[in-house]
């Protein structure tokens, strides 16, 4: 698992929180609890929790089954979050969420909202660089805000306003384009590496 350490547990946050993006989700909350459809906090957080985790630990495990290593891996989850900080900057939908479910709870709000390719392959790209440990905790910690902001939705609309929506998510979409910028980068460099010496 590794030692804690503070830095990289703000990092896997900060990251996490970004890519999750639960204030730029607000919106989506509102606009299916108009339409009629139930979203129980408890079940999406905990369903989220469990799906990342169970990624996490055993990602890894698949991505041997198809022969990728981990830096790879990263490389192609430095693309997926730079196109989506290009959503939050550009306010463009690159990212179709089209699916057949109608169950608000999972769908669309456990996948791909909460538990997305975007936060796989983010967890997945984190592994690369932080301990288990720190990316765990900051997992963890996210999911206790996904939890509160979704018992708080409508509060902290009316606390923030649609601006500060508008905001908050061109600032995080900055923050996601610079990290994918330095996961490609390193990533990218281990694999030059790897290449050389083989």
């Amino acid at each position: 698992m590794g030692l804690f350490d503070f830095q990289e547990f703000l990092s896997a946050f900060i990251v996490l929180f970004a890519v999750i993006d639960m204030i730029g989700s607000i919106p989506i909350i509102l606009n299916l609890k108009q339409k009629g459809r139930s979203v129980n906090a408890t079940k999406a957080t905990l369903i989220a929790l469990a799906l990342l985790l169970g990624f996490y630990f055993a990602g890894d495990v698949l991505l041997k089954l198809f022969q990728v290593d981990i830096a790879s891996f990263a490389v192609a989850g430095a693309f997926v979050i730079f196109l989506m900080s290009l959503e939050m900057i550009l306010d463009i939908e690159i990212f179709k969420n089209t699916g057949p479910i109608k169950e608000a709870t999972l769908v669309p709000l456990v996948f791909p909202l909460l538990a997305g390719a975007g936060a796989f392959t983010t967890l997945i790209s984190l592994r690369a660089e932080y301990a288990s440990v720190n990316i765990v905790l900051a997992l963890v910690l996210n999911m206790v805000w996904v939890y509160i902001v979704l018992r708080l939705t409508d509060r902290i609309e009316r606390l923030l306003g649609k601006g500060g929506i508008y905001v908050i998510r061109k600032f995080f979409g900055i923050i996601l384009l610079a990290i994918s910028v330095r996961l490609f980068t390193a990533n990218l460099s281990l694999l030059i590496e790897q290449f050389q010496n083989t």
